[in-house]
């Protein structure tokens, strides 16, 4: 089934996760992307190595339904490789410096003097704007400075969140924003820039706790896992392992009251509303460790479940990769890769589309892997070639 996007190229000279996995999301709807790196091959090629040629776990979901090509834009015959990609492109992404997009010609005037109608998304760690425009970020700077890992941790140890979410959450709104400028590029025939920021999507997904501060001065501090607004929310110890459980509301706390066998706790002022019984968490998480540490997982669980409150199985990463969800609705497709042992299980698109949804259609290239393929379609000859290759542009 052609995807939403058949027939829009993508150059994606990103790196690590926020500007690769915008690409990402594109190419699964669709859309042809090359991914561009270092001759070398690029340094997120390598994180996390699970293949015999090095190539790690992250480069190969973030570069699945690409093509992959080498290129030096730093030196003048990459400079007019560009040109001639940009001449053909819908859209580049890129998460660099202001400057390193000047040098490479991929900044927005460049790119526009090339191609009137090109869409520019760029990812950067705080904007092109303000004091901290041109400084350099990873996503657990902006999880530390929007006030999540602060509050997430426990007191005097704040704790960063494993998961990039910041990266992730970028990476997904920058596609958004790409999506809605193609729209509009449908209509009006014009191109614009798309600019994603790690510091943004981190200050926007910690919001509520911001506007909270600013008008009630809570002046919150870290509760480990404990929620704030409700209770029990806590992750619980049981005979053989962990779980979660999350109860906002007053029908939750109620359930959960009577399953627990405390109905006069239903008439106690401490425990009237979510707020307060946020502010006695510790109690609340006492009483409710006390009933976990004398079931197993799966009996806790299936007694909550019963009750119809919220809750989990902590997984190890097997765990969670064993789920029998996961495994019934397929959402891992197992794809193979040269030199690993086994094929890798990659995230699927994950949002769904009833009538046009995302998939993987290829693995991530091999470095360079289809760089001859589209310097031909370049109109650049195999002497060309050859010579370019020698000279390390390709």
């Amino acid at each position: 089934m052609p995807g939403v996007l058949e027939g829009i190229r993508v150059l994606d000279f990103g790196r690590y996760i926020a500007g690769p996995y915008c690409a990402t999301l594109l190419g699964d709807m669709g859309a042809e992307v090359i991914r561009i790196e270092k001759v070398r091959g690029s340094e997120d090629r390598f994180i996390l190595p699970v293949a015999e040629t090095g190539e790690g776990a992250m480069f190969l979901l973030m570069n699945r339904n690409k093509k992959g090509m080498t290129l030096n834009p730093m030196k003048p015959e990459g400079r007019e490789v560009v040109k001639k990609l940009v001449a053909t492109a819908d859209v580049v992404v890129a998460n660099m410096p202001y400057e390193t997009l000047v040098a490479m010609g991929i900044d927005y005037d460049s790119l526009k003097a090339i191609k009137e109608d090109i869409i520019l998304t760029t990812v950067s760690a705080f904007g092109s704007e303000g004091p901290y425009a041109k400084r350099v970020g990873f996503d657990g700077i902006a999880q530390v400075m929007c006030g999540s890992v602060y509050l997430g941790g426990y007191p005097g140890q704040p704790v960063k969140s494993e998961a990039p979410w910041v990266d992730f959450g970028t990476a997904s709104l920058s596609a958004f924003g790409t999506m809605n400028a193609l729209l509009e590029r449908f209509k009006t025939g014009k191109g614009q820039m798309v600019e994603g920021a790690l510091f943004k999507t981190a200050m926007t997904f910690h919001n509520a706790m911001l506007v909270e501060q600013a008008l009630a001065q809570k002046n919150r501090e870290a509760i480990g896992n404990r929620g704030y607004n409700g209770g029990p929310s806590d992750i619980y110890q049981t005979k053989d392992g962990w779980i979660i459980t999350q109860t906002i509301g007053q029908p939750l706390f109620e359930r959960w009251a009577n399953l627990m066998g405390e109905d006069s706790w239903l008439s106690d002022p401490r425990f009237a509303d979510d707020d307060l019984r946020g502010d006695h968490g510790e109690i609340i998480s006492e009483r409710m460790g006390a009933w976990c540490a004398e079931r197993s997982n799966a009996e806790a669980l299936a007694a909550l479940e019963n009750a119809r409150i919220p809750a989990g199985p902590v997984n190890t990463p097997q765990q969670a990769l064993d789920d029998p969800h996961i495994a019934e609705i397929g959402f891992l497709q197992d794809v193979d890769f040269p030199g690993t042992p086994r094929p890798a299980p990659l995230a699927q698109t994950p949002v769904k589309l009833s009538e046009t949804p995302g998939e993987i259609r290829e693995r991530a290239p091999l470095l360079g892997e289809h760089t001859d393929e589209i310097m031909g379609s370049l109109g650049y000859g195999a002497s060309e070639i050859s010579g370019l290759r020698e000279a390390r542009v390709i």
